[in-house]
């Protein structure tokens, strides 16, 4: 599938990963709609630098979205500007297909963390809130955002079937799942159950391919070197370069989410096989796996495996491993037998 001239929803681009992606996606000339609640100065930069045809042959629009409210995630999935451009030439800014949808948190977003319940000095979560916003943000978030896509995706295609005879080309929605979609480190019980869920999601929805044309995929990365990481000290904390970790470059996962959607026309994508994979056995090599529903790719440095439903090894290579997990997990079991937790 060309990616040129049609348009993609990226929640969460206002940096890191998603932004990597909506950059790729607008050198593809595919316009965004950039939904996340603010914008990094890097993002900003790349608003404005695809703000006018003038100026770039795709569009990119930050609109407002605290992915929480379900009303606005319905605004960013069928946006209309505020204010029009007051020349007639510019009467809509984006045609109202979307093709693609992609999926994931911002940064901006509070976090919940299990390990600091709510009402306690350090939560994130009020105790009258009846929620914890991080599972709103990673797993109820996602799941509603693929249903406005689905409903506006089966839409497009019955309006097409009822004025065309042409095949409707396949739409896609790509999720962040996560390496902790696989393992289950004691340091983030609902991160990791977040991920799982995703992880779950996503293959669930695979049939849609075949039957509907709507691909709902997943990239799964390893340790991302984003502004998530760095500029969180409690996560930043858990790498060690010294001890040898390495980071994944945002661009490395853009790449793959870019061939997820049809970049480039393939229907195939080179992974690693053997070690570390049910699809083979003995020395690591790289062979190709097809593009289809429920296909979740982990990222890890220089690395792409996919992540099997069954029988899967578990996150392998480099990038997919914090050396300092282990420590902090240590701290989680003296306070919890130190007798001053609690709810």
């Amino acid at each position: 599938m060309s990616l040129a001239g049609k348009t993609a929803i990226v929640t969460g681009a206002g940096s890191g990963i998603n932004l990597a992606f909506a950059r790729l996606l607008l050198r593809k000339q595919c316009n965004v709609i950039v939904a996340d609640l603010a914008l990094r100065p890097e993002a900003e930069e790349v608003v404005a630098a695809h703000s006018s045809p003038s100026r770039s042959p795709a569009r990119a629009v930050f609109q407002r979205t605290d992915v929480r409210e379900w009303p606005q995630l319905e605004r960013a999935g069928v946006y209309e500007p505020v204010s029009r451009p007051s020349s007639s030439a510019y009467p809509c800014l984006f045609p109202r297909f979307l093709a693609l949808i992609c999926i994931d948190l911002s940064p901006q977003q509070p976090f919940s963390s299990f390990w600091h319940p709510p009402g306690s000095s350090a939560s994130r979560d009020l105790p009258d809130s009846d929620r914890y916003a991080l599972l709103d943000i990673n797993l109820t978030h996602p799941i509603r955002t693929t249903q406005l896509a689905i409903a506006h995706f089966l839409s497009k295609r019955r309006q097409s079937a009822s004025s065309t005879s042409s095949t409707p080309s396949t739409n896609h929605v790509v999720h962040i799942s996560s390496i902790a979609g696989q393992v289950t480190p004691l340091l983030a019980p609902l991160y990791n159950a977040s991920k799982h869920g995703i992880s779950g999601f996503v293959r669930t929805l695979a049939p849609l391919d075949r039957h509907h044309g709507i691909r709902v995929t997943a990239v799964a990365p390893g340790v991302i070197d984003t502004p998530l990481w760095r500029d969180n000290p409690e996560k930043l904390r858990l790498v060690n370069e010294a001890g040898g970790d390495k980071w994944v470059s945002a661009e490395e996962v853009a790449e793959v989410m870019g061939a997820l959607v049809g970049d480039g026309g393939k229907d195939e994508i080179e992974v690693v096989k053997g070690t570390g994979s049910s699809s083979g056995d003995g020395p690591e090599g790289k062979g190709m796996v097809r593009i289809e529903g429920g296909l979740i790719l982990e990222i890890g440095k220089g690395r792409v495996r996919k992540v099997e439903q069954f029988n899967d090894a578990g996150p392998q290579g480099a990038g997919n491993s914090v050396g300092n997990m282990p420590l902090v997990d240590g701290e989680i079991l003296e306070m919890l037998g130190s007798g001053t937790w609690g709810v």
